[in-house]
């Protein structure tokens, strides 16, 4: 069973943390440990049609985010990675910084210690400079930053194709394919 860490922060875009959990509910071989923010709650509230107890009900395991001695909070505890979708400026400078202030902060440096996967769907736009130094540095960390700017060569008709495009790209940095992602010519002779 591979363990992946799901966050949601309180940034525009729950939708893909949320989409990620509904995903990887049908992935056998996949356990989620998420980690939600009281803000990603109070974002959710405006955009997406769940409660806070429908959202909490989506992980196999759900972390308190005050709490940073969770399990997550250790890199003995072996995931294939994090995946913080979306993620805040506040998230991304804390995790630039080290500022282990909170669990998802937390989850998100020891996986970067650990040498496992951090995958931020950064949604903020436009940046000024100070947003950009924060990915920099992040990515100097070895978080991955991939903010979800949708594909159009899929032919999307409706917003859940451009959400899930962008979730079952993210999840395909953790090794996880799924059959929603359309490839590019994947299904043309060459």
């Amino acid at each position: 069973m591979r363990r992946i860490i799901i966050a949601i922060t309180g940034a525009s875009g729950v939708i893909y943390g949320v989409r990620a959990l509904q995903l990887l509910r049908d992935v056998s071989d996949i356990e989620t440990h998420a980690i939600i923010s009281p803000s990603a709650l109070k974002t959710a509230a405006d955009e997406v049609d769940m409660s806070a107890d429908e959202i909490r009900g989506l992980a196999d395991k759900l972390h308190n985010y005050r709490d940073i001695g969770a399990a997550v909070s250790s890199g003995s505890f072996r995931t294939a990675g994090m995946l913080v979708a979306p993620c805040s400026i506040k998230t991304l400078s804390g995790i630039a910084n080290s500022y282990n202030d909170e669990l998802i902060v937390r989850a998100a440096d020891v996986c970067l210690k650990e040498r496992r996967r951090v995958v931020l769907l950064l949604r903020e736009t436009p940046l000024h400079a100070g947003h950009i130094a924060l990915m920099d540095q992040a990515t100097r960390n070895g978080a991955i930053i991939m903010p979800p700017v949708p594909a159009f060569y899929n032919r999307p008709q409706t917003i859940d194709d451009i959400v899930n495009q962008t979730v079952g790209r993210a999840l395909d940095l953790f090794d996880i394919h799924l059959p929603i992602v359309k490839r590019w010519k994947e299904d043309q002779d060459i």
